[in-house]
């Protein structure tokens, strides 16, 4: 087999490969692995549709299966703010409805704080919580806020009932985390038992994200029994999930995750995903305490609000770094990442952190690469006989096959040695690719003039064009093909190239094009010392 002709077969196997992974990451369930605040007196209305979970029943405290709308809670809420959080929580259930980060503008040209609660129906991503009773009894609080206080670092406490239930809800929020505290006293002010369970879920429409060829996972996150998995839309509305055991549920989209954790040492919780009308919820369901007349439980838990850091999500522990996926070669895009930000550290541009990435990559694979572009070389050195040959053969392609190899084997040249550097490099380049994709730092991160975002596609296609145009000119380094089938493929392959990145992240495509650069110049000095040197 010829040189070119099987590097357009690992090219063209790269592309189908990060198709392949980037619809398998959208589409198919992802298999189990192991694993204060500023608040305002002035209230304003808010609305979020609301609907109970559905509870699967347990042999322990946990009431029977419960399947009840709600009405939409409307009524007024309390704006609260912090160094990372500007929101509102609720008076009907007491849950933070709208909540804006404000280290993520939603947009290059809109500074407003991404909206990682929204209640709005194109955006629908709200917290709920309420409780059930054993007897199927859905209770959802009305709130009172008790004492609002100017001090930033007072907690927001809030005072309500529900049924027989006096409850004290208490949020609590650290300035400059994503963490929000969670503390809710439950009183039995009724003359008889109360058996029930707590709630909280994350509610969410369907709205999913795609940018062409980057399709991203978004749906509901779970783990129970230290196993973590994703699940999709689809599969919640087909299968709905349950698990009882420690663990915690949310949902996240592209960069940000929203996830309600319980007490680590809640041992009975169900962890459940699942549709809700036309949306869909995940959360977690605590079974309580028989509370007897006038006896009181207090549960604790937090609601992690915030971008999908990894290094943070790991400081927190509980698996929560695993909603960071960097496919499957994860065991090279982690460290990528880790050297990538430390570029960043030195040059304060994520840009030029690509650009000095590639060249410790290139200073990694010198000898590798160097191996292949002398074979190239020797292999350019070749062409004239290869034409004799095709000529003396004419369309025997089975003589003229004969004939390359035992020239092959005469002059010593491998022309499967181009190929082990484009092996080699292969799992960096989709490592990469998913390192763009799944950071967040990279998120509105600029390089120079006109990209502003290195994690969406080049705006004015111009990274794109200087990448086919690089490859271009490093074929004319290689060997042309003998079959003119497998020339005019390969003089189609920059445009190709060129079309096919358009749609990649302006990152990657820069990663790609430093790499041709470094490539070409390498490549270009390897073979003229080669052409140079006589027969």
């Amino acid at each position: 087999m010829e040189n070119q002709k099987t590097f357009l077969v690992i090219a063209l196997a790269v592309v189908f490969f990060l198709l392949f992974q980037a619809w398998q990451a959208q589409n198919a369930p992802k298999p189990v692995t192991p694993a204060t605040s500023t608040v305002s007196k002035a209230v304003t209305p808010s609305a979020a549709p609301v609907t109970a979970p559905t509870v699967s029943p347990s042999t322990t405290t946990v009431p029977a299966a419960v399947s009840q709308a709600m009405a939409p809670a409307r009524g007024p809420s309390v704006p609260f703010s912090t160094k990372v959080f500007t929101g509102h929580i609720g008076l009907h259930g007491g849950d933070i409805q709208n909540l804006g980060l404000r280290a993520y503008p939603v947009a290059t040209n809109n500074p407003a704080p991404y909206p990682i609660l929204d209640t709005s129906t194109a955006k629908l991503t709200t917290q709920q919580s309420g409780f059930l009773g054993s007897d199927g009894q859905l209770l959802i609080p009305q709130f009172a806020e008790e004492k609002p206080s100017s001090d930033t670092n007072s907690p927001i406490v809030l005072k309500g009932k529900a049924g027989p239930l006096a409850i004290t809800k208490t949020w609590v929020f650290q300035p400059d985390s994503y963490l929000a505290e969670e503390h809710i006293q439950v009183t039995n002010t009724g003359t008889q038992p109360w058996n029930g369970s707590y709630f909280d879920q994350i509610l969410r429409n369907d709205r999913a994200e795609s940018h062409m060829f980057m399709s991203i996972f978004t749906g509901a996150v779970l783990m129970h029994g230290g196993n973590f998995s994703e699940v999709s839309f689809g599969d919640m509305r087909d299968h709905p999930h349950t698990e009882t055991g420690p663990g915690w549920a949310g949902m996240m989209d592209h960069y940000f995750l929203a996830a309600v954790l319980p007490a680590e040492q809640a041992q009975h919780v169900q962890v459940y995903a699942r549709p809700s009308g036309s949306n869909y919820v995940a959360g977690i369901n605590t079974p309580l305490p028989t509370l007897a007349p006038g006896q009181s439980t207090t549960i604790t838990q937090q609601i992690f609000l915030g971008p999908k850091q990894q290094s943070r999500l790991a400081a927190l522990g509980r698996g929560l770094e695993q909603t960071v996926d960097y496919g499957w070669f994860a065991i090279i895009a982690e460290p990528m990442h880790l050297v990538l930000k430390w570029f960043h550290g030195l040059v304060g541009n994520w840009g030029l952190a690509i650009i000095l990435l590639v060249i410790v990559i290139k200073a990694i694979f010198f000898y590798p690469s160097a191996i292949s572009y002398r074979s190239m070389a020797n292999m350019r050195k070749l062409q004239p006989k290869l034409e004799k040959l095709k000529k003396e053969c004419g369309d025997d392609k089975q003589k003229l096959g004969a004939a390359m190899m035992e020239l092959y084997r005469t002059e010593k040249v491998n022309p499967m040695a181009g190929c082990l550097p484009i092996l080699l490099q292969m799992p960096f380049f989709i490592a990469l690719y998913w390192v763009l994709v799944e950071s967040v730092s990279l998120r509105q991160a600029p390089f120079i003039l006109w990209i502003h975002d290195l994690a969406v596609p080049d705006p004015y296609y111009i990274l794109p064009l200087l990448m086919g145009i690089s490859m271009f000119f490093q074929q004319r380094l290689n060997p042309a093909p003998v079959d003119p089938m497998q020339k005019k493929i390969m003089s189609a392959l920059p445009v190709i190239f060129a079309v096919f990145f358009s749609f990649f992240p302006a990152g990657l495509v820069l990663y790609w094009l430093t790499n041709n650069v470094v490539s070409i110049g390498q490549q270009y000095l390897i073979t003229r010392h080669i052409m140079a040197a006589k027969d």
